[in-house]
């Protein structure tokens, strides 16, 4: 594991602050900070080169579009070429691995279902997928929810019994979509055992939702 320099990190996150923009509360730079923590936490269970991991994680979301804009699938392409443009103009920073840090943000995508194909890809990936489970994830999705302005929930079948998920719709069928579908995906057991651990607090919190719906 290599570690990055300390001044060179909090260059890093100076950066990320001034650059992310405010306009998603679900990839603000809160969101990005988070991610570096995933990864910090990962890396400490698998190793992994934090010279790539640290700027990977903190610009992963340098450019971002609404969950239901058209050009929503251009975002990760648009912020590894930002990303570029940065560590191009840091001299404390190793040119060797800029291009291994766009590699990351390319495949950081948890909805293109990207196989990563280096450990620090499969890292950032699994650090941004585990902001898709747990507590914040709640958060997240109704944060998004408010901005589509989407119903909280089909009302007459909220957990998708008997119907399709139509998450584009309803903000709770992103629930059965992705967030409980997040512990499988992950590519590294420390993300993995802490998206099994998120996933119980989410069922936890769809039992509650089901009482209080029905009324009980």
């Amino acid at each position: 594991m290599i570690n990055v320099d300390t001044e060179l990190r909090n260059q890093l996150i100076k950066i990320a602050k001034e650059k992310i923009p405010d306009v998603d509360a679900s990839h603000d730079f809160e969101h990005a900070l988070r991610v570096l923590t995933n990864a910090q936490n990962i890396v400490k269970g698998e190793g992994g080169d934090l010279d790539v991991i640290v700027p990977a994680a903190l610009f992963h979301d340098l450019v971002v579009y609404q969950k239901n804009h058209p050009e929503k699938h251009k975002s990760q392409e648009e912020s590894a070429e930002e990303a570029q443009k940065i560590l191009n103009s840091l001299e404390g920073f190793p040119k060797q691995k800029i291009e291994e840090v766009k590699n990351c943000i390319l495949e950081c995508s948890f909805s293109k279902s990207i196989q990563p194909k280096t450990l620090e890809s499969k890292i950032i990936q699994d650090s941004d997928g585990l902001e898709a489970t747990g507590a914040i994830s709640i958060m997240r999705t109704f944060s998004s929810t408010g901005q589509m302005k989407r119903a909280f929930y089909n009302s007459n079948d909220p957990f998708c019994e008997n119907r399709e998920v139509d998450a584009l719709t309803f903000g709770l069928d992103l629930f059965f979509e992705r967030l409980l579908m997040v512990a499988d995906r992950m590519h590294t057991k420390t993300a993995r055992k802490i998206a099994e651990r998120r996933t119980e607090f989410l069922k936890v919190f769809l039992e509650e939702l089901k009482i209080e719906l029905e009324g009980k």
